[in-house]
């Protein structure tokens, strides 16, 4: 009877301690796989090299950042869905991995809401309203006044169908009440391009693909996306200063396979949020204009559930899916 009870002690310890065990021992392995599902040089590319970077430091673990770019994200999330659950595979993804679930419906290797757990985001990318020095406006509101007084005729630029770019005009549009052209382009850069040279009048692109061309003149800015004025331009207003209710802002997140112990999850995030309080870390995204960004697994599948529901709706709204 006593070895009974000693056994029946020794395996509740266990099932209490074992959590902690996990927990303690990850990551335990020498190298964890961060894949970046696009090129080199963009936000998600920059935000994972500084971030990773310093995870290296801190655990005395290699955090080996692998750039798979391509679909719009679709051929690195691919890889990531369906490698082994145990935290040694992390995808670095942003808020186009939402709308990739509407714009690659039924061609998708996984299910977005289903395949992936959100571990945290690590950097928030906030827009710009831009235009060309041209376009006779000095505020948001002058913008939609004009608008309204020549519907149809603004040709406004974006990063391609379902890219933050258009998704951020297009709600722009709906919810000034105005009418305006979309002009669809190859990227980012394109679309830039086209506004400097005037075949486009207006974009809403992020902050860190036209900081430069701000500064030299080339376009002018009216109004960010987020719901307060930020650090890089303090003396330009958000939109939702003249448009209520109007903010559009994307993350940049890490996320591990479905299935991934939820310790292991745990401490995942604890190494993150670590690694973005850190001094040194968060000066560097703010330099490369992002927004360290943090939240816990539960809060981070809460936004993830509600931008799934914005954006699904926002792209039917626009016509870009049915």
């Amino acid at each position: 009877m006593k070895l009974f009870r000693g056994v029946m002690v020794a395996l509740l310890a266990a099932a209490f301690l074992t959590p902690a065990i996990l927990l303690a021992a990850y990551p335990e392995k020498n190298a964890v796989r961060v894949i970046v599902v696009f090129p080199p040089g963009g936000s998600n590319d920059v935000t994972a090299r500084i971030v990773f970077n310093k995870l290296d430091g801190m655990t005395q673990n290699n955090w080996i950042v692998d750039n798979r770019g391509g679909a719009a994200g679709t051929i690195g999330a691919t890889i990531v869905a369906q490698s082994p659950p145990d935290g040694y595979t992390v995808m670095i993804q942003s808020t186009t991995h939402i709308a990739n679930a509407f714009m690659y419906k039924g061609k998708l290797e996984y299910d977005t809401m289903k395949d992936f757990i959100g571990v945290t985001p690590l950097a928030k990318q906030i827009g710009v309203l831009v235009v060309h020095p041209s376009l006779p406006v000095k505020t948001v509101k002058d913008l939609i006044d004009l608008a309204k007084e020549r519907p149809g005729d603004i040709n406004y630029g974006s990063a391609g169908l379902g890219s933050f770019v258009h998704l951020n005009c297009a709600m722009f549009v709906s919810m000034s009440g105005t009418k305006m052209v979309h002009v669809p382009y190859r990227g980012g850069g394109p679309s830039s391009i086209a506004l400097m040279s005037g075949e486009t009048q207006m974009t809403i692109a992020t902050i860190g693909s036209v900081f430069r061309h701000i500064k030299a003149g080339r376009i002018k800015p009216l109004g960010v996306t987020s719901a307060k004025r930020v650090p890089q331009f303090p003396k330009v207003p958000a939109i939702g200063e003249t448009i209520p209710g109007f903010e559009f802002t994307a993350w940049v997140g890490a996320f591990v396979p479905a299935g991934t112990p939820q310790p292991v999850v745990n401490q995942l995030n604890a190494l993150l949020k670590k690694a973005l309080a850190d001094k040194d870390v968060s000066t560097k995204l703010v330099n490369a204009t992002l927004e360290p960004m943090y939240m816990t697994p539960d809060e981070f599948a809460q936004r993830l559930q509600a931008d799934y529901e914005k954006y699904g709706k926002l792209m039917k709204e626009i016509g870009v899916v049915k």
